[in-house]
């Protein structure tokens, strides 16, 4: 997926949902809908529209726990 990338694309409100859940291994199709349309390129997705969340996007997710907002 690359959230690295799509990082500053997206709102604040996704951004804090992925922070509140850094966990995550499997994205809500809500949430997949919300950063494909927010960072303007669909994400692979299983059948029901979840998309999988690799280790190098948990740790990043992780690493923006302690960033100050970007606005």
């Amino acid at each position: 997926m690359n959230l690295k990338e799509r990082w500053g694309r997206l709102d604040p409100a996704t951004r804090k949902w992925l922070i509140d859940n850094p966990g995550c291994q499997i994205l809500p199709r809500t949430i997949t809908a919300v950063i494909s349309k927010e960072s303007g390129g669909n994400l692979p997705t299983g059948q029901h529209g979840e998309a999988f969340v690799s280790r190098e996007d948990q740790d990043f997710i992780r690493s923006m726990v302690n960033e100050p907002p970007r606005a």
